[in-house]
């Protein structure tokens, strides 16, 4: 007999409703996490995914929730951030971390999966239950008379991401992600790194990373020595239309002193002790509200992580940084959450949308998963007249969503989950292990206190 997560809603009423389908658009992780929150729900859903009829340029097969880049889900413990997420979505019932629980393979320290038994699975699963009905083609518009949730992708077809710019009337969406990495702000040596703006513009707005000529040299050596990932070849020839959004390794290739009078300019950036000006210097810009999260300005980067990890950490004060996202240049289709989206997955323009997955400016399988939840569980309740849900901001998956839905619009990139982007504790700990256990502990008890009143069954 299969094993299905346990129901905390909506089960008692599922003979008693007979309610227009949810429109849930993609079969990815976060299409198929949707689907089955809203199917437990008791509301009937039709899943919409073009494959194998229409071809995407990175699946191979016609599976739900094909798992494309890895077999991994991250690392298992859950004083880890995403070994958290999983442990909140075991919590919560979700379909996709009880399958790869299932399918599980030795992998160290990470939760990896059978990839091609994973998703056969959920295909079958999902086919077999009475409220779901699988849908293979491909959707170009989005439809206006339904609760409808986009889980498209890092993929999104030309089509459909056109009627969505329509919709939101705004000119960013990115179809190119060239992202810079971001470091905690904890790991930064501010015996040499200070809080200045150039020219004293703004309110000590950025930190900055000074560097002397000899260090400045150096680290322009070691970055055009650098090992780049290789980009496929959709991605290359998206790429060729980003002169004005240039990696970093590509500044430096074409000469020793372009860095210098691009994002490494010193100009307006005295040293406060001694007034002299530096050679160059490195500016890293508040990336959430709380000032914990600082982002490498002007350093989007095509580098192999390890090599983006030793390299930059050559850049005085960075010497330790501690980063919890790497540098990015790849396809990546996502729109601008902080001005398009509440906590709750549904936008802003039309509360009868979500959206959840890559789509929203969240990295990796398990934040894609996260917000299929939250998207299909807003979904559901949203079909049967209820308020939708927002997670506490403690837990992972509340902070994640917090985050995407409230950050600066201007400069927004997307983020993978990380112990940074919680609130801190009034009491600082100092040693991250414990500081990690104790951030765990919280949110595990705040969620579960959370879904036993918010979840509870509904009963006649």
């Amino acid at each position: 007999m299969r094993t299905r997560p346990v129901d905390y809603r909506f089960e008692t009423l599922r003979d008693r409703f007979m309610k227009p389908p949810v429109i849930v658009i993609g079969g990815g992780l976060a299409g198929t996490e949707a689907a089955w929150q809203v199917a437990r729900g008791g509301i009937p859903v039709i899943l919409y995914e073009m494959r194998p009829e229409t071809r995407s340029p990175a699946h191979h097969t016609g599976e739900l929730a094909e798992l494309v880049c890895s077999n991994s889900f991250g690392a298992k413990r859950s004083d880890r951030a995403a070994g958290l997420l999983h442990e909140e979505l075991r919590q919560l019932g979700s379909i996709v971390i009880s399958t790869a629980d299932k399918h599980h393979v030795p992998a160290g320290g990470a939760l990896a999966v059978d990839r091609a038994v994973f998703s056969r699975d959920l295909t079958e699963i999902l086919s077999q239950h009475p409220l779901i009905e699988l849908r293979r083609s491909q959707i170009t518009e989005i439809p206006t008379d339904s609760i409808v949730i986009l889980a498209t992708g890092p993929l999104t077809t030309e089509a459909l991401a056109a009627d969505l710019q329509h919709f939101t009337g705004l000119e960013y969406m990115s179809f190119f992600d060239a992202a810079s990495p971001i470091v905690v702000g904890d790991s930064i040596n501010y015996d040499i790194a200070f809080r200045a703006s150039r020219y004293d513009k703004g309110d000590a707005d950025y930190i900055n990373c000074p560097m002397n000529r000899e260090q400045y040299l150096q680290f322009w050596q070691e970055i055009c020595q650098a090992e780049q990932a290789e980009l496929k070849e959709f991605e290359r020839e998206t790429a060729k239309f980003f002169e004005g959004c240039l990696p970093i390794e590509e500044m430096a290739q074409r000469g020793e002193d372009t860095m210098r009078y691009g994002p490494l300019k010193p100009v307006g950036l005295d040293d406060p002790r001694t007034g002299e000006r530096f050679y160059a210097v490195v500016q890293l810009r508040q990336e959430d509200k709380a000032g914990q999260l600082w982002n490498m300005v002007g350093f989007q980067t095509n580098l192999r992580w390890g090599e983006q990890k030793r390299v930059f950490r050559l850049i005085p004060g960075l010497e330790n940084a501690e980063f919890v996202r790497m540098g990015v240049m790849h396809r990546n289709t996502f729109i601008n959450s902080p001005q398009l989206l509440h906590p709750s997955l549904q936008f802003k323009q039309r509360q009868t949308l979500l959206a959840a997955g890559q789509l929203t400016g969240t990295e990796g399988y398990t934040a894609a998963s996260a917000g299929g939840w939250l998207a299909g569980t807003n979904a559901a309740r949203l079909a049967l007249g209820l308020n939708p849900v927002e997670l506490p901001n403690t837990t992972m998956m509340g902070a994640l969503f917090e985050f995407i839905s409230s950050a600066s619009a201007k400069h927004f990139q997307p983020m993978p989950p990380n112990f940074g982007i919680l609130p801190q504790f009034p009491q600082k700990i100092r040693n991250k292990q414990e500081r990690y256990g104790a951030y765990r502990d919280r949110a595990l008890q705040d969620l579960t206190a959370w879904r036993d009143r918010v979840l509870v069954p509904l009963v006649a």
